[in-house]
């Protein structure tokens, strides 16, 4: 881990913070361990919203609601786990025999969850200052680079072009599967009882809008057609 720890320009204090954030619950559980990435997860993810936000706010003038878009195209789940990639961090994940036979260290979610652990794991040890140095560092190139994005939000644009037909929009969870941990649901959207798309993910709102996708894909005349025939 010390190459990493290079590349990010730190010198840990508390180097077992780190063993935990690249520890799964799978790998955890299988070696007795008593603590796993998930609660550095959940601090990392407050983390990285409040450096995206603050960067946001002091270089974009843009409204709230712009704000919103565009900070949640930087801290979604396609985004972490590109920055988790270009880092390489899924070399130094460890999950049980069973995560690691289905590909656990690769999958999306799991990486994206490790960046968020890694993040919380420098808050802890070295202090806001240099986990926002860090987050900055990895983060900003990608903002600048306006080619770039991460992540459309589906179902505000299919919110919008129901609403302009006066139409009403349901999601229903209609599956889910897999271990507490590591949940895949299955979203059904519906317009006017219609059905229109699925989506799956690893999360209701991944899912949510992976089904908005989809619905938004067919010609929005179809919207009107249907609504005509009733």
């Amino acid at each position: 881990m010390e190459t990493l720890f290079k590349k990010l320009k730190i010198t840990p204090k508390n180097k077992g913070l780190y063993e935990t954030a690249f520890s799964h619950s799978s790998y955890a559980n299988e070696h007795k361990k008593k603590k796993d990435y998930e609660r550095l997860e959940f601090l990392g993810d407050a983390v990285v919203d409040l450096v995206v936000s603050d960067y946001l706010y002091s270089h974009n003038l843009h409204d709230e609601g712009e704000l919103t878009k565009t900070r949640a195209s930087y801290v979604c789940e396609n985004a972490l786990y590109v920055y988790a990639t270009d880092l390489g961090l899924q070399e130094y994940i460890r999950v049980g025999h069973g995560e690691e036979s289905h590909g656990g260290q690769y999958k999306k979610a799991i990486v994206a969850d490790i960046f968020e652990a890694m993040t919380g794991a420098i808050y802890l040890d070295l202090g806001y200052a240099t986990v926002r140095r860090v987050l900055l560092s990895i983060i900003v190139p990608y903002i600048e680079d306006q080619n770039i994005c991460f992540f459309l939000d589906y179902k505000s644009a299919l919110q919008e072009a129901v609403q302009t037909m006066s139409q009403s929009l349901k999601y229903q969870v209609v599956h889910e599967s897999g271990p507490s941990h590591h949940k895949t649901f299955q979203v059904e959207v519906r317009v006017d009882g219609i059905l229109y798309g699925t989506g799956i993910g690893s999360s209701k709102k991944e899912a949510e809008q992976n089904a908005a996708k989809e619905a938004l894909s067919k010609n929005p005349s179809v919207f009107i057609e249907e609504k005509e025939k009733e």
